[in-house]
């Protein structure tokens, strides 16, 4: 049976055709299609047709009936705001759990919700929030009041609490009378210095699916298929999972036209993780939004500081053709993956205490990393990708990067998303294509 994996995109969409190999350990590729995403047109599934017809005219197969696994980044994420108690605990693992999950976080606060702070929440019209708040059996009253104010506001949006489950049932009574749906879920903070991002962020990705429907022209795809859509960054974060479970530690970044998603998923060395002065997850994903060679090309010209540059964006094209085009591309591309890379690792500092100095560290220790994956477009379609990866693994200094042994890969064949959207449900065979690419890049 052939199957079909759609990445509707924020500028390209993309079609890869797989089939399980005989045996029936692995996926073996068939082909692959491209089109620009048509949500100009108003109506994603002209793209999507496109991408399709152009795997069938590249490769002479024509494909029927295939198994079909979607995922997309083209209606946007889900506007999102993270309400904790502290930063540093329940809000920022509030917002680890909803990267990667489809969300666009637009606010965070911690503590008491002010009144300012609800005439934000009301602007920004969130798709959902999330509420989170104390360590089992711990804080209370905090929670409680956030609760009652988040109610005030009569949003329609549903609410996930994640926060102390000794209010759990007190929580749900405060926004039963005003009818907003609320989803309770495990504690993303039970524990000081436990992080539990896991069922949270499958929540998001229950209500991704609901809202990726609203895409133009995304209904009519979604009926091809009774699998979920999946968001694209989930979809990476998961083969990168799957990758570190077959292969070892691994760094996946992800250049695309509207951002640049860092992917980690490595519990970091011991030298150094020893050091953190907060917990970080397995896996992490922070999205650059202002680092896409695309659509946010005027912002990596802005940072750069290379005026230069500027003059050359009327050629930028979302898939260059002439030499000029691939070399802007290429520029671009390089200043995103160092800049997202750098606000994705650990940085080192000194701290001084009444006993003398101590290094401390904020952040991932990419340093036990074994391999950097680079994938998107400007990577992967445009020469230089393995060098401008190869010039991150620097080691430990003030930031924590992948080590000079660290081995490159490039995903050429652009099918690391697609592999993700098919681990949900073949998690060993994409395992065992991971291994076999792996193998056929070292014969």
């Amino acid at each position: 049976m052939d199957i079909l994996t759609i990445e509707v995109g924020s500028t390209i969409t993309k079609a890869n055709a797989f089939r399980l190999k005989s045996e029936g350990k692995a996926f073996e590729a068939l082909a692959q299609g491209f089109a620009a995403t048509s949500v100009v047109q108003g109506d994603v599934f002209i793209g999507v047709q496109q991408a399709i017809a152009d795997l069938e005219s590249r490769s002479g197969i024509k494909l029927e009936n295939p198994e079909i696994h979607l995922n997309s980044s083209a209606a946007g994420g889900l506007r999102m705001t993270v309400h904790g108690l502290t930063y540093s605990m329940t809000a920022r693992a509030a917002r680890e759990a909803a990267l990667g999950a489809g969300a666009i976080i637009k606010l965070v606060t911690a503590g008491l919700i002010e009144d300012f702070d609800l005439e934000q929440i009301q602007e920004i019209n969130p798709n959902i929030i999330l509420l989170a708040g104390g360590v089992d059996y711990g804080e209370k009253n905090i929670v409680l009041e956030n609760a009652r104010r988040l109610a005030s506001l009569n949003l329609k949006a549903p609410l996930l609490y994640a926060g102390n489950i000794a209010i759990r049932n007190q929580i749900c009574r405060i926004f039963s009378t005003c009818g907003q749906e609320v989803i309770p879920t495990a504690n993303v903070f039970p524990e000081v210095d436990v992080l539990n991002i896991d069922p949270v962020r499958a929540l998001i990705h229950d209500a991704f699916n609901r809202h990726i429907i609203h895409a133009p022209g995304m209904a009519k795809l979604r009926e091809l298929t009774s699998n979920p859509v999946l968001p694209t960054p989930g979809a990476v974060l998961k083969g990168a999972e799957l990758f570190a479970e077959a292969l070892g530690d691994v760094v996946v970044l992800d250049v695309g036209g509207a951002t640049t998603d860092v992917h980690s998923v490595t519990e970091g060395s011991q030298e150094w993780t020893s050091r953190l002065t907060e917990p970080e997850p397995r896996a992490k994903r922070t999205v650059e939004g202002d680092l896409g060679v695309f659509v946010n090309a005027h912002n990596i010209i802005r940072l750069s500081q290379e005026p230069e540059w500027a003059e050359r964006l009327a050629e930028l094209d979302a898939i260059p053709h002439t030499e000029r085009q691939k070399e802007l591309t290429r520029w671009l591309g390089k200043f995103a993956v160092e800049t997202a890379i750098l606000r994705h690792a650990g940085v080192v500092s000194d701290l001084y205490t009444p006993t003398g100095k101590r290094q401390i560290v904020k952040g991932k220790d990419l340093t036990a990393v074994r391999w950097l994956v680079g994938t998107g477009g400007a990577l992967t379609r445009i020469p230089g990708g393995e060098e401008i990866l190869r010039d991150l693994c620097r080691g430990a200094g003030k930031y924590l990067l992948p080590n000079p042994d660290t081995r490159v890969l490039i995903d050429r064949d652009y099918r690391f998303s697609a592999l993700g959207t098919l681990a949900h449900q073949y998690p060993e065979e994409v395992k065992e294509t991971f291994r076999q690419w792996v193998a056929a890049m070292n014969e």
